[in-house]
């Protein structure tokens, strides 16, 4: 059911000797900057003038003038029509998107024989579109409060230690002496990437929250998930996991580099917030069990034994359970979900992969490396693109502009997980032969 929600918007006449430096256009008393509108509303704004021409009698009974009104960011409000005369206009308005939408206000004189002029305009006065499912923000319901986002740490950081295991010292002093792999690992993350999701979002005419949305995530380092889908798929998994940790490293400038660039780009000017301390827990909580996992290849050869033998199981239940709290987590960001953003985002992970295959390949380098390569760049930390967004907007526009990460990373893990099923049925129905 549509509702109509009134602001009404005074245009008081203020006398100075100056004229220029009086502020005829005021809303309300004057008091507030923002009014709240409901999500996916009609209403109107009802304005009235009191603006009058000098000249005496003859110039109040002939003066012609009018108010025009228009957003500056029409996906979240929209002005439909303008109707009134110099005693009053009727402004009609439909609300889209939660967030906030400036107002562009202008009073202008129309007695005159040449072009009407401008007598005033107004830029700070703005209308917030509020979600109507917006809860109380202390509710544990919300995403980034799920008890499930902790529930599998132990398991992740035992993982992690077998990761170590894994680690080949010689092939880190290989990719010290050539790290070719790694330079279009960051490449293709935070050059190519990016770029693509810009792309598409101006192919797909996203909304701009949704569209920043999708730049950040596609600016956001490698995924934790690498190294793991490389051993399953038959990477290099002690290139995967240095090619994480130099991306986390260099996103500490390049994300807000990029988030910067492309969002003045998409027109959106919101000051951005990156998570310099999730980006540095994120490199301590890979490197620290990953340091341990070496040590203990070094020092306790059994349990290294039953580490590598419990890495496998306990990454399958990592990838199953990383859906799971994934959609449960983002169960309510994603009930408004809208065909664009799911398009987009599904083709992110494969153009990644692909993109990340055919550098690999151009570079020369192994199979294995190739794999990997393509996989650093087809999978991204969406955890710390979602902080972002977070961080950066209200409840309400953080949750909209947040379906973007959350489609990638189920996207990912679904595309990921289908690739495993593939390659581990190929093993078994087409061995390798023998040597």
């Amino acid at each position: 059911m549509k509702t109509a929600l009134v602001l009404s918007c005074v245009l008081l006449l203020a006398r100075a000797e100056d004229p220029e430096r009086v502020q005829y256009l005021h809303i309300g008393d004057g008091s507030s900057r923002e009014f709240e509108f409901p999500q996916n509303t009609r209403g109107v704004i009802v304005i009235s003038s009191g603006y009058r021409s000098s000249g005496g009698r003859k110039g109040r009974e002939s003066l012609k003038q009018t108010v025009r009104v228009s957003s500056l960011d029409p996906d979240v409000l929209s002005v439909l029509n303008v109707t009134g005369g110099a005693s009053g206009y009727v402004i009609s308005i439909r609300s889209g998107v939660p967030g906030t939408a400036p107002l562009l206000i202008q009073l202008m004189d129309l007695d005159r024989e040449s072009e009407p002029v401008l007598i005033e305009e107004r830029r700070d006065y703005s209308i917030r579109v509020a979600d109507v499912g917006d809860g109380d923000p202390g509710e544990l319901s919300h995403f980034s409060e799920n008890p499930i986002l902790f529930a599998l740490l132990p398991l992740i950081f035992v993982n992690k230690c077998a990761f170590g295991c894994k680690v080949e010292v010689e092939v880190l002093r290989a990719l010290l002496r050539r790290p070719v792999p790694l330079l279009l690992g960051v490449a293709g993350q935070f050059l190519v990437m990016p770029l693509y999701a810009y792309a598409l979002a101006r192919l797909l005419a996203l909304p701009k929250a949704l569209a920043l949305g999708l730049v950040i995530t596609c600016s956001a380092p490698g995924g934790g998930g690498g190294y793991l889908y490389s051993l399953l798929l038959g990477g290099d998994v002690t290139l995967a996991i240095s090619m994480t940790l130099v991306s986390t490293v260099v996103a500490a400038a390049a994300m807000p580099l990029s988030s910067a660039f492309y969002g003045r780009l998409l027109g959106v000017h919101a000051a951005l917030h990156v998570p310099f301390l999730k980006i540095l827990g994120t490199l301590l909580f890979i490197a620290i069990p990953i340091s341990l996992g070496m040590l203990v290849k070094l020092r306790l050869p059994a349990v290294t034994r039953v580490l590598l033998a419990l890495i496998r199981p306990f990454s399958a239940v990592l990838m199953v359970g990383g859906v799971f709290m994934a959609y449960r987590m983002g169960s309510s960001i994603l009930a408004r979900v809208r065909a664009p953003i799911v398009l987009a985002g599904v083709t992110v992970p494969a153009l990644g992969l692909l993109l990340g295959l055919a550098l690999a390949r151009l570079a020369g380098l192994a199979p294995a490396q190739r794999r990997t390569v393509g996989i650093e760049v087809g999978v991204q930390n969406s955890l710390l693109a979602l902080a972002v967004m977070q961080l950066s907007f209200r409840r309400a526009e953080a949750d909209y502009a947040s379906q973007a990460p959350f489609i990638v990373a189920l996207s990912c893990t679904s595309e990921m997980l289908l690739l495993v099923l593939a390659h581990c049925a190929r093993a078994r129905l087409c061995p390798p032969a023998p040597a």
